[in-house]
């Protein structure tokens, strides 16, 4: 797995001097977005080991809390709220069930 800590390799986007340039930094960078998300998803199956009914699986208070946080971190980068929110409503709802049928088949 690529490391995800590694941004110091990074070119600043003003320091571009092609669309070439642009486009294999938005790529280096939606690689290591897809890797972290792939580590988050190795979380989501671990925590499986520690819920204990299929409701725990679906946190519905901790689903809502962690989208209002992720709205708040979405603002705090100048990006749309409502974009991000439904980008990890649809994450969420993803690896929710996987957790449930990784959950399921160790029950």
């Amino acid at each position: 797995m690529q490391n995800l800590d590694n941004w110091s390799n990074r070119q600043d986007p003003k320091d571009c001097s092609n669309l070439e340039e642009i486009r294999e930094e938005i790529d280096r960078i939606d690689r290591q977005i897809i890797a972290a998300f792939g580590k988050r998803f190795e979380y989501v199956k671990a925590a499986a080991t520690f819920k204990t009914s299929e409701t725990s699986v679906k946190a519905p208070e901790r689903v809502q809390s962690m989208l209002q946080q992720r709205r708040l971190w979405a603002e705090e980068q100048g990006l749309n709220p409502d974009v991000i929110e439904k980008l990890y409503q649809d994450l969420v709802n993803y690896f929710m069930a996987e957790e449930l049928k990784h959950w399921q088949s160790k029950s």
